[in-house]
C-alpha cells in the first residue's frame, strides 16, 4: 500500500509518501509545493497542479491530510482551509478516500506524545526511516501523517481480519 500525507498550509503544501508491506513502512519521497505572490486564486492553482504531478508521479493507493485547527487568526484559518480543500480535492479527484487527522493523533503515533514541537516530530520520522533527506519541517510533517495513516490503516486490517475470523 502506497500512502500519501499531506500538511496542507497556504505558502508551503508539505507532502510524503511511504509504502507499507506487512508491518514494514519505507520512505518513498518528501517535498512541498510552493507557491508564491499575492493572488490567492493563483496561488491555490499553483498548489492544485503542483500535487497533482506528485499525484501523477508517485500513484498513491490512500491519502490523509491533517485537520485544520482553528486559531485567534480568523482570516488565516479561512486561507488555510482553502489550501486544505487542494490538499483534499486532488486525491478525491484520483479516486482515494481521504482520511484526516488532528496534529495531536499523528504526534501522539510518531513521537508517543500529542504535543510534540516540530523538530521532535521531524526527529522521530528521521529515527524510523534512517538516511532520508527531508525537504523541510513541511514535508517530515506530511511524511508523519502518511505514518499515522499506515498504522491507522494497519490496525483497521487487523480488526477487520479479527471480525471476519470471530464471525466464520
Amino acid at each position: 500500500m502506497r500512502v500519501i500525507g499531506i500538511d496542507p498550509g497556504l505558502r508551503r503544501m508539505g507532502w510524503g509518501i511511504v509504502d507499507v508491506v506487512g508491518s514494514k513502512i519505507s520512505h518513498v519521497s518528501n517535498g512541498t509545493c510552493e507557491s508564491a505572490g499575492d493572488d490567492l486564486a493563483y496561488r491555490l492553482s499553483s498548489l492544485f497542479d503542483q500535487l497533482q504531478t506528485v499525484f501523477r508521479d508517485f500513484s498513491p493507493d490512500t491519502a490523509a491530510v491533517e485537520k485544520t485547527f482553528v486559531n485567534k487568526d480568523g482570516a488565516g484559518t479561512l486561507k488555510l482551509g482553502q489550501a486544505r480543500g487542494i490538499a483534499m480535492l486532488v486525491p478525491a479527484q484520483a479516486g482515494l478516500v481521504v482520511a484526516e487527522y488532528a496534529p495531536n493523533s499523528v504526534k501522539k503515533v510518531v513521537v508517543g506524545v500529542g504535543h510534540a514541537d516540530k523538530k521532535q516530530v521531524e526527529h522521530m520520522v528521521r529515527m524510523q526511516m534512517p538516511g532520508i533527506k527531508i525537504n523541510g519541517p513541511d514535508a517530515a510533517d506530511a511524511l508523519a501523517i502518511a505514518m499515522c495513516h499506515a498504522h491507522h490503516a494497519k490496525f483497521a486490517g487487523r480488526l477487520e481480519a479479527a471480525v471476519k475470523r470471530a464471525g466464520a
